[in-house]
C-alpha cells in the first residue's frame, strides 16, 4: 500500500472512530453544555493529546513487531478488519438509542485546566480508543513504513481528534444545533457504521494479497 494512501486511510478511520458516540463524545458534550464553550475547547485539546498518545504507542509497538513477522502483520490486518466490521454492526444496532447526558453535578470541571486533564484521562481510559488505534494501525500501517511517518501522523492525529471535539463543543454549546443533531443521531450513527463496515471489508478481502 502506498504510504500516502496508508496515512489518509489511517486518518479517515480515526476520524470516523472519533465521530462515533462514546465516553469521549459524552464527556465533551456534557462539558460544553454544563460548563462553557471554552471548557469544551479545553476538553477537545485533552482528547487530541490522548489520541496522539495512543498513536505514538501504536506506531512504536507495531513497527517493532511487524518488521519481524510478516505472517503476524497479515493476521493483524484480518483481525483489524473484523473488528471494524464488528464496530460497524454495533454502531448500526445502537443508532436508535438516545444519547444520555447526565445533568451537571458538583464534581464537574471548574477550570479549563481541569477540563483538559479530565478529557485526556477519559480518552486514555477508554478501552474502545485503545482497540480502535491498535486495529487501525495494524490494518493500514505498511510493514516497512519510513521514519518520517511518525512526524506526519502524530500531529495529524492530534488535529483530527482535537478538531472533531472542538466542533462537538461548538455545536453542543448552542441550543438549536444541539437539538438538530440529537434529532438526526440515528442517521449519523448509521453513516458512521457504513464507513467502518466498508473499511473492514476492504481489509479482510485484501489480506490474501500479502
Amino acid at each position: 500500500m502506498d504510504t500516502t494512501i496508508a496515512i489518509l486511510s489511517i486518518l479517515a478511520a480515526i476520524a470516523v472512530g472519533a465521530a462515533s458516540p462514546g465516553p469521549s463524545f459524552v464527556f465533551v458534550t456534557r462539558t460544553a453544555i454544563a460548563q462553557s464553550r471554552q471548557d469544551g475547547f479545553a476538553a477537545a485539546l485533552g482528547m487530541g493529546v490522548g489520541g496522539m498518545f495512543y498513536g505514538a504507542l501504536g506506531l512504536l509497538g507495531l513497527q517493532a513487531v511487524l518488521a519481524q513477522a510478516e505472517h503476524l502483520y497479515i493476521a493483524l490486518r484480518v483481525l483489524g478488519g473484523l473488528y471494524l466490521l464488528w464496530l460497524a454492526v454495533a454502531l448500526w444496532r445502537s443508532a436508535s438509542h438516545p444519547i444520555v447526558i447526565s445533568p451537571a453535578t458538583s464534581e464537574r470541571p471548574r477550570s479549563l485546566r481541569r477540563s483538559f486533564m479530565l478529557a485526556a484521562v477519559t480518552q486514555l481510559s477508554n478501552p474502545k480508543a485503545a482497540i480502535v488505534y491498535g486495529s487501525i494501525f495494524a490494518a493500514f500501517l505498511p510493514a516497512q513504513a519510513p521514519g518520517w511517518i511518525f512526524a506526519v501522523l502524530l500531529p495529524a492525529i492530534f488535529l483530527v481528534e482535537a478538531g472533531w471535539y472542538t466542533l462537538v463543543a461548538v455545536v453542543f454549546s448552542a441550543d438549536r444545533p444541539r437539538a438538530v443533531y440529537l434529532r438526526w443521531k440515528s442517521w449519523f450513527d448509521r453513516a458512521a457504521g457504513a464507513v467502518m463496515g466498508a473499511l473492514g471489508l476492504r481489509l479482510v478481502m485484501s489480506a490474501h494479497r500479502f
